[in-house]
């Protein structure tokens, strides 16, 4: 039982508030000292004790070589880059212009503009952080401005924010990638489906809330010069970030480069955006180097820590006791695949979906494996539960995003409650990958 109290214990030093990587690697020895101690009960010798201890953690040194060496975590820091410079070239800026000229005459038109320009983030730079904030800061204001429900509209902002954790390139698919050990371009181009459903029906909730309420989305009055012109403009807007997705997932989808080596054009790519929208300089160059190494230094800590978490557990035979208790349940595989999803689901309230990935998901991963699950299956299922993690209150990461730019008369209960009908969405077409699984491409 020391597996499960130790896993316990760091839930709730996670829920108090201490940092990730340091709460798992500070649990990790202490339970690992005490499991030593346990295991030379009833003789209680130092000297032993140290022995057992660093017996325990001799594989560590090789575990964090084997994670510098590991080809496909190269991937994460090359797309934290992309994203970012692409973020600071004002890309979200003018999408949304685009778009907005584009759709606002129809009710709901810039909330479906919000969406649109969302997957298009997602699928260029994958920063949830950033996307969010640039769409609240953008849109938001003209939402407002025009009318349009507090809740609807930080709903809609939030919800698409998010869609970067989903639809490709995805820093959670890559982790995930690396936890089944399945190649990474089979999860994404797996994601697709899932990603462009979950936007059809943002879409389609919008346009038919907006119908039977109008009062919730007003159109925008008419926009100043032709409509030629207008869809020109949109087009000159659209055409850049395209072409790059294009270039990145298509050379991963066709077979041409690994995720790691697109990673790298697509850091070239969004460099080469930058300097064709006039942003490109040495400060830009140099902030989003440091943030990258920030972001990535966050990451390979939570692993780090993650992998001796995971090392004191198995150890102490916690994962025989949470595998015999889950392939002994009643209906197998469906009632594992509904205790684990609410797992999950629960554990996204409180903590982030990199800790989760490293530590959750491989307790579940062997017992997936003998109740005979298709990994891939599993893997999106997962990534799609964790999606619902950054917009579940209290700890969403996309609310505390927003909030963050929000005018003073947004109150944060207009958040909570414009995510939930997003949430529900999630839900639902959660529920529809596992019991439509064919429809998605999975056997």
């Amino acid at each position: 039982m020391i597996g499960i109290i130790m896993f316990i214990a760091a839930l709730m030093m996670l829920a108090i508030g201490y940092p990730v990587a340091f709460t798992f690697g500070s649990v990790s020895i202490f339970f690992g000292i005490f499991a030593a101690i346990i295991q030379l009960m009833p003789d209680f010798n130092v000297t032993l004790i140290s022995q057992e201890f660093f017996q325990m953690f001799s594989m560590m040194p090789f575990r964090i070589y084997s994670i510098m060496n590991n080809t496909i975590l190269m991937a994460i820091p090359l797309f934290i880059l992309m994203g970012i410079i692409l973020q600071k070239s004002q890309l979200a800026e003018r999408l949304l212009e685009a778009m907005g000229v584009l759709f606002g005459k129809i009710h709901g038109g810039v909330a479906v503009s919000t969406v649109l320009v969302g997957t298009l983030l997602a699928a260029s730079t994958g920063v949830v952080g950033a996307s969010v904030v640039a769409m609240g800061v953008i849109s938001l204001p003209v939402m407002l401005k025009y009318g349009y429900s507090k809740k609807l509209a930080t709903g809609t902002i939030c919800a698409a924010g998010t869609l970067g954790q989903i639809i490709p390139p995805s820093i959670v698919l890559i982790i995930l990638g690396d936890v089944f050990q399945l190649p990474v371009g089979d999860l994404f181009q797996a994601a697709v489906a899932p990603g462009l459903i979950l936007v059809v029906v943002y879409i389609v909730y919008i346009l038919v809330w907006s119908f039977i309420n109008k009062e919730v989305a007003p159109p925008l009055p008419a926009q100043t010069g032709s409509r030629a012109g207008n869809i020109k403009r949109a087009i000159l807007a659209i055409f850049p970030p395209l072409t790059l997705i294009i270039l990145v997932l298509g050379s991963i989808f066709v077979g041409i480069a690994t995720p790691t080596e697109s990673a790298a054009v697509g850091s070239i790519g969004a460099v080469i955006l930058a300097a064709m929208y006039q942003k490109l300089s040495w400060r830009i160059v140099e902030e989003s180097a440091l943030e990258t190494v920030k972001i990535t230094a966050m990451v390979f800590a939570i692993l780090i820590g993650a992998t001796a978490f995971s090392m004191v557990f198995v150890y102490s035979g916690a994962d025989y006791i949470v595998e015999d208790v889950l392939t002994n349940l009643p209906g197998q595989k469906w009632t594992f695949l509904l205790l684990s999803m609410l797992t999950i689901m629960v554990l996204g309230f409180f903590i982030d979906f990199i800790e989760i990935s490293y530590i959750v998901v491989p307790i579940l991963l062997p017992i997936a494996e003998i109740i005979g699950l298709n990994p891939l299956w599993f893997a999106i299922l997962i990534a799609m539960n964790l999606q619902t993690s950054f917009l579940t209150p209290p700890f969403g990461f996309s609310l505390f995003y927003l909030k963050g730019v929000c005018p003073p008369e947004v109150r944060t209960v207009d958040l909570y409650r414009g995510v939930i009908p997003f949430i529900l969405m999630q839900i639902m077409v959660l529920i529809s990958i596992i019991v439509f699984p064919g429809f998605y491409g999975f056997e």
